[in-house]
């Protein structure tokens, strides 16, 4: 980017639809940081599965057009704004929102949705953090209400949320059980807290869950599927089990009588309810999952700023998640 003429490279979407209406512009003009907001020269930005959402226009949340995706960035302070005394140019950070959007060089941020960027991670592992860890978090501990000792179901757990999931659960103390769909993908989840693995591909796999939770079932499952797994969860759950709902694209028909007996919940997950006071908590508890040494990022698909419609069209319809995905800006 050439600073002298405040312009720099960033994907924009003018109207919502698929993978092809992002545009990778090469005049956007750099944003200025105002009041308490700082602007970070972007390494690299998760990419999450919601991005894909809000781009198609089928999510609740519908930013003004053109816009520019991504929140998770991770890089270095470039400038600050007014009353920002906590960060200072040169410093690397990383982001759990942004205010002029990821999918760019430069990014605006408020400055309390940014973090220093702890030694022990690199720019990748940084922009993985953000929407997955603490997506994780919210919904495990501040809603599932999970304690050590329970067992936790993960499905999908080896893509982002799923595999941070399954490392915090393992930390705080529980009987952690992941799917995934590839052979790849079980090994990768047994390495990142998985204490069993199933291939949610097998048409058996249900009743090997079962078979290993025994007859006491699950006490939480985090669940990226809905539209296809939730009437299987119930069947699945303990007495007073809950499901989490992270992800579902369309509906799913269930017999709410499955609940009853066993006085089971299920609830929606969205990092965008949470309360500040929430996450704060989350960021106080994953800082600390960095230096204890349990939060590691495994990185997955990493894709240039020129490929960005083949990431969006992978996060959907690859046959298995390996990892986070994230574009790297530079």
């Amino acid at each position: 980017m050439a600073m002298g003429r405040n312009v720099m490279r960033a994907v924009r979407v003018f109207e919502f639809g698929g993978p092809e209406v992002l545009k990778l512009m090469t005049d956007v003009s750099v944003p200025v940081p105002k009041e308490n907001q700082v602007l970070i020269k972007v390494h690299a930005c998760g990419i999450n599965p919601v991005e894909t959402y809000i781009r198609s226009g089928t999510h609740a949340k519908k930013p003004a057009l053109p816009y520019t995706p991504g929140s998770d960035v991770a890089g270095v302070i470039e400038g600050v704004g007014e009353h920002v005394t906590a960060f200072k140019k040169g410093d690397a950070v990383f982001t759990l929102g942004t205010v002029s959007g990821g999918y760019a060089e430069y990014t605006v941020a408020s400055v309390d949705t940014v973090f220093s960027l702890p030694d022990k991670l690199d720019f990748k592992q940084g922009a993985a953090i953000g929407i997955p860890y603490f997506t994780a978090y919210h919904a495990l501990f501040q809603k599932a209400s999970a304690k050590a000792g329970e067992t936790v179901l993960v499905h999908g757990a080896s893509g982002g949320v799923g595999m941070a999931a399954c490392q915090m659960a393992r930390a705080y103390g529980l009987k952690v059980l992941g799917t995934a769909g590839t052979e790849e993908g079980m090994n990768l989840i047994l390495k990142n807290g998985a204490h069993k693995a199933f291939n949610h591909r097998k048409k058996d796999y249900i009743t090997r869950v079962k078979e290993f939770a025994g007859a006491e079932g699950i006490d939480v499952v985090i669940e990226m599927l809905a539209n296809v797994n939730l009437a299987n969860d119930l069947q699945l759950l303990s007495s007073g089990g809950r499901v989490m709902i992270v992800g579902s694209r369309g509906p799913i028909e269930i017999n709410p009588r499955d609940t009853m007996l066993k006085e089971s919940s299920i609830r929606g997950i969205s990092l965008f309810s949470a309360t500040k006071e929430e996450m704060r908590e989350c960021a106080a508890s994953l800082l600390a999952g960095v230096e204890a040494g349990w939060l590691k990022p495994v990185i997955g698909p990493q894709y240039p700023m020129e490929k960005v419609a083949d990431a969006h069209k992978d996060i959907i319809h690859s046959q298995g998640a390996l990892g986070k995905m994230v574009l790297v800006i530079r």
